[in-house]
């Protein structure tokens, strides 16, 4: 295959990294918390001497999207919603995770946790904990939590120290190498965030690279038939 051929095959290969990424977001538009992903295309150009220059496409970076996504009210005690920037602190078996999803229940211990059993950490990187006797429970909008009027904690949101550390690590969790207390984020009790994925968005970004896809797949097929042609002329 001659240098055109690999050109095309690398661009082919960044679309369909992209169309996996788009298909993952519209799969995730329900899905509380969601951040919108997309794909991020470099060139590579490598200069030969006595030649001219080849420029080949990569697309192994990811971005992500960390718009803000409307709130849905649910009237939950332990649902947590933020407005701003920052993250939820997890505690999970892999380490400390950050994530915008904030459906949380005390478990039996009293521990907040969320559906997959994550613990919730305050402003220290310790765990929250509501006494299961506790009184009416209470979230400000600085995440200070009470019970019966009485302050058991506060809510950790935090950011990443380097925005660039920050990695998803599937699902809405994210990780990074370090954190610190995230400023201006406020936290609304009974109240979920959405996906920031926008529907329609999405499926004519789908679109979009579809065709650009199918147009490189054209150009492949009509290469290989040339190629065929030539050799085929080559060997009567």
């Amino acid at each position: 295959m001659d240098a055109t051929g690999y050109v095309t095959l690398t661009r082919q290969s960044g679309l369909m990294r992209e169309m996996q990424a788009v298909a993952n977001n519209i799969a995730n538009i329900s899905t509380t918390g969601f951040r919108r992903e997309g794909v991020v295309f470099t060139e590579f150009v490598r200069a030969l001497d006595d030649a001219p220059s080849l420029s080949m496409a990569t697309a192994s970076a990811r971005h992500v999207d960390l718009g803000q996504a409307g709130l849905t009210s649910t009237g939950g005690t332990f649902d947590l919603a933020i407005q701003g920037e920052g993250f939820f602190a997890l505690q999970t078996p892999e380490g400390e995770r950050l994530t915008r999803a904030g459906s949380f229940t005390p478990s039996a211990e009293g521990e907040l946790v969320n559906p997959d059993g994550d613990l919730l950490l305050d402003d220290g990187g310790a765990p929250l904990f509501v006494p299961p006797d506790a009184g009416p429970v209470a979230i400000a909008a600085d995440g200070t939590l009470s019970a019966g009027g009485q302050p058991l904690g506060r809510v950790g949101v935090v950011q990443p120290t380097d925005p660039m550390s920050l990695r998803h690590d599937g699902g809405t969790l994210f990780s990074a190498s370090e954190t610190e207390p995230a400023e201006g984020a406020t936290i609304h009790q009974g109240m979920l965030e959405e996906s920031n994925v926008d529907p329609v968005a999405e499926v004519a970004r789908m679109i979009e690279v579809q065709r650009a896809y199918e147009l490189g797949q054209g150009f492949l097929d009509r290469e290989d038939e040339r190629l065929r042609g030539v050799l085929q002329t080559l060997g009567q």
